[in-house]
């Protein structure tokens, strides 16, 4: 395994300090983007309450290959990514703050990541938000997938179409995740593109961050 593909631990922090918080949000940024873009998102969701924390990818990117690859093409990184945003998650409980108050959110690249580490660790969290991403793998790897999100508020928000995430995958993503009892709202956008709408952080500051 080449340790030079391996992501290494690097979160910026925003909000309030971790020692203080009651309530968190990790979030994953995509591919080519950074940690500090995605905090950037903060002042438009409903989190001043909340502590920030986001994980920098090595290279600006979590795996190399599309979502939709075979999971093989993308490893090690894909696991790599996966550990960070554990470990990332472990640092929060051990300050004494549960999952049920830690919320979750990615863009693209980054929104792949997050569904796919949601559900590999399905548990009552604070809520769940995807701007553009579906679960990764050439198809729906559903033994994988185990653990209920005892009716955690999850938002999908995606592009028809979008160049990098098919509608048909956020489709069976949803239906995965409902199927492990999790809240889902899925919007599918006419021709928004690539990008992250004002309608989709209305429906974040809805759905999860009231």
């Amino acid at each position: 395994m080449a340790t030079d593909k391996i992501h290494t631990k690097n979160i910026i922090n925003a909000g309030i300090p971790l020692k203080e918080a009651e309530k968190v949000l990790i979030m994953i940024h995509g591919r080519g983007g950074s940690a500090e873009d995605i905090l950037s998102l903060g002042k438009y969701l409903n989190v001043k309450d909340y502590a920030l924390l986001a994980p920098q990818a090595r290279d600006h990117s979590w795996y190399p290959y599309s979502f939709i690859a075979p999971v093989s093409q993308n490893e090690p990184w894909l696991s790599s990514a996966l550990d960070l945003i554990k470990e990332t998650l472990d640092e929060i409980t051990a300050e004494g703050i549960s999952a049920e108050n830690v919320c979750l959110l990615g863009f693209s690249q980054g929104a792949c990541l997050t569904l796919e580490f949601a559900a590999r660790n399905a548990q009552k969290f604070d809520g769940v938000v995807a701007f553009t991403g579906g679960l990764i793998g050439d198809k729906i790897h559903t033994e994988n997938y185990k653990g209920n999100f005892e009716g955690t508020p999850i938002f999908i928000g995606s592009s028809n179409p979008d160049p990098h995430v098919p509608v048909q995958r956020v489709r069976e993503t949803t239906g995965i995740l409902k199927s492990m009892h999790a809240d889902v709202t899925e919007k599918i956008y006419n021709g928004m593109g690539h990008t992250i709408s004002e309608d989709e952080i209305a429906m974040a500051n809805e759905l999860i961050f009231k």
